[in-house]
């Protein structure tokens, strides 16, 4: 598995759990504040898109990941 691949997954990761416990619909509902971290991770996947750098990225390249292509 590559760097870009875990920080895919992560990213998805936190964006489900995030909606499950802030869409007031779910049956996970805890606070409807779990959508501003839905909101940061969007807008952090936007910057690196813009700028080509992820500082999720970097961390799981020194963890010992090896970079994508």
């Amino acid at each position: 598995m590559t760097s870009w691949q875990l920080v895919r997954i992560i990213a998805g990761t936190f964006i489900l759990i995030s909606l499950a416990l802030g869409a007031p619909a779910s049956p996970w509902f805890i606070s409807e504040w779990f959508l501003a971290f839905t909101a940061f991770v969007g807008a952090n996947i936007l910057q690196s898109g813009l700028t080509k750098w992820c500082l999720m990225e970097s961390i799981v390249r020194k963890l010992g990941l090896k970079a994508g292509a």
